[in-house]
């Protein structure tokens, strides 16, 4: 019996798939981005790590949202803006316009549920380092 290791995958075949499948979403939102919006009865939602490498999101959004969030484009939405390898895109929290800006490695789940198409993607990896501590605001002492 000889003792061989298992092949390694020096292509890593994994991430390129996931990669690809990140180009539909954005592939996606570049239609939604279009002055016509998401055509017929198509909507998504994106759900996306709130403190991924790259994630842009008001402070009091990511405080109700430390971890994980979902947001829907549908009929509300403004000002998407679809690049290469990230999009931002406005949306009213409380009736308050916000822009959330993210990289596509940030999402970890896209469903349009009118199609019932789902892709579901690995989670991004966080480093503590790069998590900001959410520490009250500092009270006047006087």
């Amino acid at each position: 019996m000889t003792d061989q290791s298992p092949p390694v995958d020096e292509m890593f075949y994994e991430q390129l798939a996931q990669d690809a499948l990140r180009g539909v979403v954005r592939s996606a939102l570049e239609r939604a981005a279009e002055p016509a919006g998401i055509p017929g009865a198509h909507h998504f939602y994106i759900t996306f790590k709130t403190r991924a490498p790259g994630v842009s999101v008001p402070p009091d959004v990511l405080a109700k949202y430390p971890d994980e969030m979902t947001i829907v484009l549908q009929h509300q939405y403004w000002d998407l803006d679809v690049q290469h390898d990230r999009f931002s895109i406005m949306l009213k929290f409380g009736g308050m316009p916000k822009v959330l800006a993210m990289p596509y490695s940030a999402v970890t789940r896209f469903y349009d549920p009118s199609v019932q198409f789902l892709l579901q993607f690995e989670e991004p990896e966080i480093v503590e380092a790069e998590i900001a501590p959410l520490t009250p605001p500092a009270r006047d002492p006087n």
